[in-house]
């Protein structure tokens, strides 16, 4: 007798261990552990409740209590006659059935709401930092979700090592080949920012200091960081690098490339140093007629590949210019991008450019526009190819 008045205490003891087991679980541990828990101890439940029911069927003269956490059939193992559950017993099976159900809703819910918070409830280590617009940025110390911008930015990203990371890109984004395979969030003047906030990034670059100032100011509303880059020249691209590795905690690695890069550059600098220096005019489209200003860096490159750039002292980085000023600047050669470095595509040559000296001694010539157009790593094989096409007499050997 004794040891039947002390089963009930036990009984609810061990309900109640089990419940605030439960409680830790919501609280404290991840989505799955949670679901995992809970679905463990209903199944628990379930199995332990059915075997006792089944003692109690089958022996209906000898009583055998169900443990602790079979409490929806304790009252249908003392008291049955042979009969599986009795209509007070399903009552309060299903009652208590039902407050499981509310549990198990209101796990998914609180484990679901702390998973969609990702590390924003966490302690992040910050720092801040000024970028290259001169604007200071806020960021973790760490970020390990990233989205880029523009196509140069990315081709940072994968050669410092950090290609792991990057949650986002624009559609513009195709080098290297993984790049391809990223999150696509629009194009670089037109991002899509509702994709972007879906894709939980902690820092976000761009690439120059007047693009989407707007947009800029949405994201940072919403605590995410940009960070802009705006090089002019190789040095400013070199400078980009080192920033992005350092931000990346990927200092050694960006030294070494820009390392690299800087030694490739400065043997073109040495190869074509002694030559007679060639007046280009860079046509970035015939009609309108574009060119490359002062600010540009393809200006540096042509100046680093034995040349001087006839519009090199025009205010700008990117501008129209005039036939008059065309015709008036007769350059020796003329280079203009093309969608794949001398493939012997046919390149059209503005009109007021059609009897320069260069046309007439047919020193027009194409370069890969991924060569030229992304301020990376890759504007170093854009530079070596300018000084050949220049002065090819210097790397014939």
């Amino acid at each position: 007798m004794q040891k039947e008045g002390k089963e009930p205490l036990l009984i609810k003891c061990g309900f109640t261990l089990n419940f605030a087991f439960l409680i830790f679980n919501f609280a404290f541990l991840s989505q799955e552990t949670c679901l995992l828990t809970l679905l463990c101890s209903l199944l628990s439940a379930s199995r332990k409740g059915v075997q006792a029911a089944r003692r109690v069927s089958l022996s209906p003269s000898k009583v055998t209590v169900p443990s602790p956490a079979c409490i929806p059939f304790r009252k249908a193992a003392q008291e049955s006659d042979g009969t599986f559950l009795s209509k007070p017993n399903t009552f309060r099976f299903n009652l208590i059935f039902a407050l499981a159900l509310v549990a198990l809703a209101f796990a998914l819910f609180s484990c679901s709401s702390r998973r969609e918070a990702g590390t924003s409830n966490a302690a992040v280590e910050m720092r801040e930092v000024m970028d290259e617009a001169g604007k200071k940025v806020r960021l973790p110390v760490h970020p390990q979700r990233i989205i880029t911008l523009a196509p140069n930015l990315t081709e940072i990203v994968y050669a410092i090592g950090a290609g792991n990371r990057l949650v986002g890109n624009t559609t513009y984004c195709d080098y290297p080949a993984e790049a391809k395979q990223v999150a696509k969030v629009g194009d670089t003047l037109q991002p899509n920012i509702e994709r972007i906030i879906a894709l939980r990034p902690e820092v976000i670059f761009i690439s120059t200091a007047s693009q989407l100032e707007t947009f800029t100011k949405q994201l940072s509303e919403r605590g995410i960081a940009v960070f802009v880059t705006d090089p002019h020249d190789l040095e400013g691209v070199f400078s980009s690098i080192k920033t992005l590795g350092d931000l990346l905690g990927q200092q050694e690695r960006a030294e070494k490339l820009v390392g690299n890069l800087r030694a490739r550059a400065a043997a073109v600098e040495n190869g074509v140093g002694t030559r007679p220096v060639v007046t280009v005019f860079y046509q970035v489209s015939p009609s309108p007629l574009w060119t490359a200003g002062r600010r540009s860096w393809i200006t540096d490159l042509i100046r680093r590949a034995g040349g001087k750039s006839v519009t090199a002292e025009v205010e700008g980085e990117w501008m129209r210019y005039s036939d008059e000023a065309a015709i008036a600047s007769r350059p020796e050669a003329i280079i203009m991008a093309t969608s794949d470095s001398m493939n012997g595509e046919k390149m059209e040559v503005a009109s007021a450019l059609q009897k320069s000296p260069a046309v007439l001694k047919r020193r027009v010539y194409g370069i890969n526009g991924d060569f030229l157009s992304r301020p990376g790593p890759r504007l170093v094989d854009g530079l070596e190819q300018m000084a050949r096409v220049l002065h090819p007499e210097v790397f014939q050997q």
